[in-house]
Parts: structure tokens; C-alpha cells; sequence
């Protein structure tokens, strides 16, 4: 079992194929997802990962996780999440994942926290069809009805579906498909919609009802820097006496 990942969402757009057809995707972009932590089984009793993405303002992080960033020699993370892994699964802490740590034609399963919508009535909410328009309904179109019982039980049973607070839930996308990735400007494509407004943060794992793509890396794919080469001056050779000049001398 692989870590996974902590990815903000961009946006949505598409792509087209080969043969011309185009998928709507959505953009999760990886900003500087690295692991900050590990948890063993000696020590915690259980294996995992713990990882950061994103940057924030040292000023703006509690002295207890400021100390375990400058443990781990990271730069303070907005986000930080586990990850339960197999033993053989552990990485150093410090390295950074890429794209690449999912492949085109993995499915995969995303969590987040749904858009908020605010107080909402049970038409928008549910999906009720609301009372008749005509014939003795009055100011009540858009009601959801009797909610209750007679005197026994006497009360409305919890789980009622009626007028609330919609959406600003944990959820999970399951089976969802990764079209292209972007290594080099750490994107992922995912194929559909995924929960979250634009911005938030994301958790992408590898499906857990599908087993994981024969290409994949394991345990992870890390994000090499690129390293330039010192140029070194170039010195010119003097030029060579004459041999005639050499030969008066």
C-alpha cells in the first residue's frame, strides 16, 4: 500500500485525445509535497507517513509543529496529513513526491471537503418536488411537508431529510481516472469533477476497490532538483614564441 498524496485543485478544463475526443478534467497542482514525518510500528504502533504541501508564514505555525518542521529540515507546510503505508512502503523524511508518482490510466480515489451552500430548503437540499402550485396551497409551494408523527412517537426521527445546512462535508470520489500528469509542473489530470471549490486541498490515493496500476512506482516516485553545473572560466593559452624569434635569441 502506497502513500498518497496532498494536492490543491486548479480548476477544471479538457483535453482532447488522439483519436479527437475531448475528457473533462479537473487540475490538481502538488506544491511542494514532501514528507515531514514517519510513524513505525516500534514507536507509534502503527506505519505511516506523515506529509506537507503548500508554504505558510512561520510566524503563523505553532511552536510544536515549527520544532517538528525544523526536525525534519522542511519549510513550514499549510497541510499537513498521514498516510497508513505497508512496511516496505516507508520513505526518508525530506522527500519531495512528484506527478509521477501516478501514472495515465491509474484510477484513483480523492477526498475533500464539499463546496458550502448555506442554509438550504429541502427542494434544493434533497431534491423534494415541493407542494401543488394551485388549489388551496397558500405560500407553501415550496414546502417539504409533515415532518413528524401523531402522539406516538410524538417527535421527528433524527436523520430527517429536511431544511439545513447544504454541502461543507468530508467526501470521496471513488474510481476516478488519471488522464495526463505533469511532472515537470507538478499537475495531475483526473478525469471528472472532484469535491472542493477551487483552491482547496485534496487527497489522492490509489483506488482501494481496483487493484494499483502495473506502472506505478513503489513506493514513490520523488522529485529530483535539477542541479546546474558550475561553469568553470575558460583560460585562454598564451600563444607559442616564434620559433624564429627563439631561434635569435
Amino acid at each position: 500500500m502506497r502513500t498518497g498524496v496532498i494536492a490543491k485543485k486548479v480548476g477544471m478544463t479538457r483535453l482532447f485525445q488522439e483519436d479527437g475526443r475531448h475528457v473533462p478534467v479537473t487540475v490538481l497542482a502538488l506544491e511542494g509535497c514532501q514528507v515531514v514525518g514517519q510513524r513505525t510500528a516500534e514507536t507509534d504502533g502503527y506505519v505511516a507517513l506523515q506529509l506537507g504541501a503548500g508554504s505558510v508564514k512561520a510566524k503563523n505555525v505553532a511552536k510544536p509543529q515549527r520544532g517538528q518542521f525544523g526536525k525534519a529540515e522542511v519549510e513550514p507546510k499549510a497541510k499537513v496529513v498521514e498516510f497508513r503505508v505497508a512496511d516496505d512502503a516507508l520513505v526518508d523524511v525530506g522527500t519531495e513526491i512528484s506527478a509521477d508518482h501516478f501514472v495515465a490510466g491509474q484510477m484513483v480515489d480523492v477526498s475533500g471537503t464539499t463546496q458550502g451552500k448555506g442554509f438550504a430548503g429541502a427542494m434544493k437540499r434533497w431534491g423534494f418536488g415541493g407542494m401543488r402550485a394551485t388549489h388551496g396551497v397558500s405560500i407553501s409551494h415550496r414546502a417539504h411537508g409533515s415532518t413528524g408523527n401523531r402522539q406516538d412517537p410524538g417527535r421527528v426521527f433524527k436523520n430527517k431529510k429536511m431544511a439545513g445546512h447544504m454541502g461543507a462535508r468530508n467526501r470521496t470520489q471513488q474510481n476516478l481516472e488519471i488522464v495526463r500528469t505533469d511532472a515537470e509542473r507538478g499537475l495531475l489530470f483526473v478525469k471528472g469533477s472532484v469535491p472542493g471549490s477551487k483552491g482547496a486541498w485534496l487527497l489522492v490515493r490509489d483506488a482501494v476497490k481496483i487493484d494499483r496500476h502495473a506502472e506505478a512506482p513503489y513506493p514513490v516516485a520523488a522529485r529530483t532538483a535539477q542541479v546546474v553545473a558550475p561553469v568553470e572560466p575558460q583560460v585562454e593559452a598564451a600563444p607559442a614564441a616564434d620559433a624564429n624569434e627563439a631561434t635569435e635569441a
